[in-house]
């Protein structure tokens, strides 16, 4: 569906773009299958690894409903992930804390792609993957697909695997490390969050190249009260 927007060129649109099996069809038709969908979650909080998912969609089973997991409710996102895994093939990988600060969070992410696809029981022959950059390392074709989880169907369910499966992680982690709200905000950097951080030092799971935390900035007002972003 697409919507005119007001610009100066009548030739510019502002496109709605949701997710189809498009792109793992044309690649059948090249002789690539199967087709692998790939995303993470978690790149921007303060704390907690980035997850990964390597999702392969069973085409004659394709959850009713997959989109970008930002677009959906967390309470649709539990019920397919629950529909994913139980009709796809599926596998999961994360960088921690100290994988992130030891290279960068574009590393560390790229690399739980790569471990993620790496565990799949069945071998794809294309990898889909989010945004610009295909993970080092594959043993098969990959190709980047820029907003794939708003274009892919096995990316959009990469995403919502990734997203569940780190909330669960940082849900677990607040019973581990309890006082800084992990189960609440999942590591971003909310004013609660900030507060903790100040009142109880940072633990084990804080990203400390990440800002505020970085030895070399003790500004904490230097980040605003929230993150927008949920992934």
């Amino acid at each position: 569906m697409a919507r005119r927007t007001t610009t100066d060129s009548p030739l510019l649109f502002d496109i709605r773009l949701s997710p189809d099996f498009s792109l793992e069809e044309a690649a059948q038709r090249e002789g690539l299958w199967p087709v692998a969908g790939t995303d993470e979650a978690g790149r921007g909080p303060l704390a907690g690894p980035v997850v990964a998912a390597a999702v392969i969609l069973d085409p004659q089973r394709i959850p009713d409903g997959l989109n970008d997991s930002k677009q959906l409710t967390a309470q649709r996102r539990e019920v397919l992930f629950t529909e994913i895994l139980a009709n796809a093939t599926v596998s999961i990988a994360s960088s921690g804390a100290g994988r992130i600060d030891g290279t960068d969070i574009r590393k560390a992410s790229l690399d739980a792609m790569r471990r993620a696809v790496c565990g799949l029981h069945r071998r794809p022959a294309l990898v889909l993957a989010d945004g610009r950059d295909v993970p080092p390392g594959l043993a098969c074709e990959g190709r980047a697909v820029v907003k794939g989880d708003a274009r892919s169907l096995s990316i959009a369910a990469a995403s919502i695997v990734a997203k569940v499966a780190r909330d669960r992680m940082m849900t677990r982690a607040d019973g581990v490390f309890p006082g800084y709200g992990f189960a609440m905000h999942a590591g971003y950097a909310t004013a609660h969050h900030r507060s903790a951080i100040i009142l109880h030092g940072p633990c084990r799971l804080h990203r400390m190249t990440f800002r505020p935390l970085r030895v070399d900035d003790t500004d904490m007002d230097a980040l605003p009260a929230e993150i927008p972003s949920s992934r």
